[in-house]
């Protein structure tokens, strides 16, 4: 019995092994696991070497703005010691410049002649340079435009003490000057106007009131810019209080002007003599006499107001209002009447000095235009 079990058995494993075989799947058709990737080696980075810093490299110094030369007309009376003087300069120094162009000032020439110059003579100078020897070349050889002034014959004060009203100087020239009034109260925002004039290196004439000089900060501060860079800023005399000086006695004229310029000189240490700008222009022939008495011969007026002073919300010029104005009214020997505190002036400046390029006007500070 068991022997037959276990035959029956056999029999039957047998048959399923058959079957399997019968049904066609062999052992090369069974599917197999696709083999792994061989992993790429992960190339080995050299470390990343840590920069030397290199050595600090010495900052560039600011360079020096190249002097300006001006062509100087030789008037009655002028030689070249006084003219030297006028221009913190020396009279062979005058001589080198100009010996291509007038032979007897060439120090080097057994012809040289340094007290004959003639009345109309145009000298090129160079204002606060000394030079001992012959330069390289001449300063006036090869000029740019830019750099060429041209100052034609300057007006003096009468000698009968009445005083002098300028409106505006020589049309001979090529120059005009950038005046500036300091507007009480809102001086704080002219001390940008004056930090941009310093920056661009272009030279004003300002005109400041003694209760500001002495009471207002930031008149103050605007002063002492002035002080700082004499060669491109002056400084003139608005009065103490700002009154209608044609309402005034000569001896109340006179202590306006004096009791302003203490005011000022105090901080600038320079006198504002001999310039003065009546108050909203308003003067006469009394105001000039009182002034010129009092050490103020120039009553300086302008010619060319673009009226800055006024706020656009009172009817005042825009930005572009103002650049108009004055490129289209400058003319040689203009002076212009701006305003420290002025909304739109600042942002005027560069314009206004592009359009007096154009037009070939070189600016220059009001003591220069006036041969002071």
């Amino acid at each position: 019995m068991g022997r037959q079990r276990r035959s029956r058995t056999v029999l039957v494993a047998a048959s399923l092994l058959i079957a399997v075989s019968a049904s066609g799947c062999g052992l090369g058709d069974i599917p197999t696991r696709p083999p792994r990737p061989t992993p790429t080696p992960t190339p080995t980075l050299a470390p990343t070497p840590t920069p030397i810093p290199s050595p600090t490299a010495s900052p560039t110094p600011t360079p020096r703005p190249t002097p300006t030369a001006l062509v100087y007309t030789v008037k009655p009376g002028d030689n070249l010691l006084t003219i030297a003087k006028r221009f913190k300069t020396t009279g062979r120094s005058i001589a080198y410049w100009n010996r291509d162009r007038y032979p007897s000032l060439d120090p080097e020439s057994k012809k040289y002649d340094p007290n004959r110059i003639e009345v109309g003579w145009k000298l090129t100078i160079i204002p606060g340079v000394k030079i001992d020897t012959a330069p390289e070349a001449s300063p006036g050889s090869s000029p740019t435009p830019e750099a060429s002034i041209s100052l034609g014959p300057a007006e003096s004060p009468p000698a009968d003490g009445t005083g002098l009203l300028v409106n505006h100087g020589s049309r001979q020239s090529n120059v005009v000057v950038l005046t500036f009034d300091v507007v009480d109260g809102t001086s704080a925002s002219g001390l940008p106007i004056v930090q941009w004039l310093v920056d661009h290196r272009v030279p004003a004439t300002l005109f400041a009131t003694g209760q500001s000089a002495e009471a207002d900060a930031a008149t103050k501060s605007i002063l002492a810019i002035v002080a700082a860079h004499p060669d491109l800023l002056t400084v003139g005399d608005a009065t103490w209080s700002v009154p209608d000086l044609t309402g005034l006695t000569r001896a109340a004229i006179a202590d306006q002007l004096s009791r302003a310029d203490s005011a000022i000189s105090a901080t600038t240490r320079r006198t504002t003599k001999p310039l003065f700008r009546p108050p909203d222009g308003a003067q006469n022939a009394t105001v000039r006499a009182a002034a010129a008495a009092a050490g103020f011969p120039y009553t300086v007026l302008w010619d060319v107001d673009p009226d800055d002073g006024t706020a656009e919300s009172s009817g005042g010029p825009t930005i572009d209002d103002i650049v108009t104005a004055v490129g289209a009214r400058a003319q040689p020997g203009s002076i212009v009447r701006l305003h420290l505190g002025g909304e739109n002036t600042l942002a005027a400046l560069p314009g206004i000095l592009d359009a007096l390029r154009t037009s070939g006007l070189v600016t220059v500070r009001l003591t220069t235009m006036l041969g002071l």
